[in-house]
């Protein structure tokens, strides 16, 4: 039979979960997703998990913060004067915001801290730092 390798194309349905059970992204009621193995569509340990799976074979493969989102970097998180922001502009933690950077690309950062005075803004994927448990269904190799 025949088994994912670099460069194929694959369908997979997934379900992704946190250490504690918590289910952050799933598939199961979409179609499966489709990416190249090795072409740079999904986190290096994804690539990793789903090589050498034959179609029908389900996999439950724990993916280490390293080969997921990476590291929590500090170096990424940031204190904002408050007057940066618009004066009417509803601030609240947890909040996803979308900002322009020096070289005129765009980032979207996370509100993690706010006082009267300094806004604290974190540009880290919300999923670094952790690592990931991924059960995968390869469907198809295309």
């Amino acid at each position: 039979m025949a088994q994912a390798k670099q460069g194929d194309t694959v369908k997979v349905h997934y379900t992704g979960t946190l250490d504690d059970g918590t289910i952050f992204d799933t598939s199961a009621d979409r179609e499966p997703l489709q990416f190249t193995i090795g072409g740079g569509q999904v986190i290096p340990g994804f690539d990793t998990a789903v090589m050498d799976m034959s179609p029908g074979e389900i996999r439950v493969s724990i993916i280490p913060a390293e080969d997921a989102y990476g590291m929590h970097s500090e170096e990424l998180v940031t204190d904002v004067d408050r007057e940066r922001f618009p004066a009417d502009m509803e601030l609240e933690i947890g909040q996803q915001l979308q900002v322009g950077l020096a070289d005129g690309q765009q980032a979207i950062v996370m509100v993690v801290d706010l006082s009267d005075t300094v806004v604290t803004l974190d540009a880290n994927h919300p999923l670094a730092g952790q690592n990931l448990t991924f059960e995968i269904e390869l469907v198809e190799i295309a």
